[in-house]
């Protein structure tokens, strides 16, 4: 199968009915194993520095669409891949950025508390955001019209979808936390299987268009992280002086949930290959991406304090 750049809008990732109920429960569990793990220790950040709180959730829920959908009119992509952009740049920030952040040093607290705060707001807003992005850019309104995507539809079962699982998780985590802290084990270990699998599941299926259309999909997506992690940077530089600060919104703007967006688009937007593309190609990527980021930190650290050595010397 060797196809052009231009037929990765009419490509699709078709699932039998038990594959698209498979999705569908990855997409619950997933979210149910995150909501066992929201405090309300988690949002303290939000009383002791609410401007640094607020910021950052200003940034990722609407500044990176903002920023995404002005890069996709300068680069005017396919309409499939505009869509991967979208429904990346509208998910949760990613787990992984905690870690990033601990191993840079960076302010964990604030960290989790916007991973938390994206994640719980998830549910209301991302359908919401991605078809009002989606709208606005005439390809992509294009091609969701060509799927006979209902926009209410979609946003109400992808609302529901996302929902009932965190709702359910935080009743557990609030009534049982003895119960939530040997469930969130588990349901983090099968969540973080579901998500690498489909990951990889994705860039296997899509290996032989990945390669014609290489280029360009690596392309997009290490210029929608750059952007992503430049506007985590900026939004950091505004709100905060404290460098730890800054590294903990660089990174919980630049890494995004991209395997979400892979199951989205799997169990509710029939499988759209360009997007469905990008989702899988970003998941690697912002890894390697925010990793790199992570040992430039460190790197700069230790020569900063090698040169305080110096002077006090």
């Amino acid at each position: 199968m060797n196809l052009s750049i231009s037929e990765l809008d009419a490509l699709r990732i078709v699932l039998d009915p038990v594959g698209q109920a498979g999705v569908v429960i990855a997409l619950m569990v997933v979210m149910f194993g995150v909501a066992l793990g929201l405090k309300v220790g988690d949002f303290r950040v939000l009383l002791r520095q609410p401007g640094v709180f607020l910021g950052g959730v200003f940034a990722q829920l609407l500044l990176l669409p903002l920023v995404t959908f002005g890069l996709i009119l300068v680069l005017q992509p396919p309409a499939s891949i505009a869509l991967g952009m979208i429904v990346v740049a509208c998910c949760p920030g990613g787990a992984i950025s905690n870690l990033l952040t601990h191993i840079s040093r960076g302010e964990l607290a604030v960290s989790v508390a916007l991973t938390a705060t994206s994640s719980l707001l998830a549910a209301l807003l991302m359908p919401a955001l991605t078809v009002f992005w989606s709208q606005a850019y005439e390809p992509t309104a294009i091609l969701l019209r060509s799927l006979e995507v209902d926009p209410l539809l979609f946003i109400g079962q992808t609302t529901l979808l996302l929902a009932i699982p965190l709702a359910a998780g935080m009743t557990v985590a609030a009534r049982y936390p003895v119960v939530a802290f040997a469930l969130r084990r588990k349901t983090t270990l099968a969540g973080g299987v579901v998500l690498a699998a489909t990951i990889i599941y994705g860039i296997a299926y899509f290996f032989p268009v990945l390669w014609p259309a290489a280029g360009l999909l690596l392309g997009v997506t290490v210029l929608q992280n750059s952007a992503a992690f430049a506007t985590g940077a900026m939004t950091g530089w505004l709100v905060s002086r404290d460098s730890a600060v800054r590294r903990a919104l660089t990174f919980e703007i630049g890494i995004q949930n991209s395997g979400l967006a892979l199951i989205i688009l799997l169990s509710q937007l029939q499988g759209v290959g360009g997007a469905a593309a990008i989702a899988a190609v970003w998941g690697v990527w912002h890894i390697v991406a925010g990793s790199t980021l992570a040992m430039g930190f460190n790197i700069l650290d230790g020569r900063r304090h090698e040169r305080r050595k110096a002077l006090k010397v």
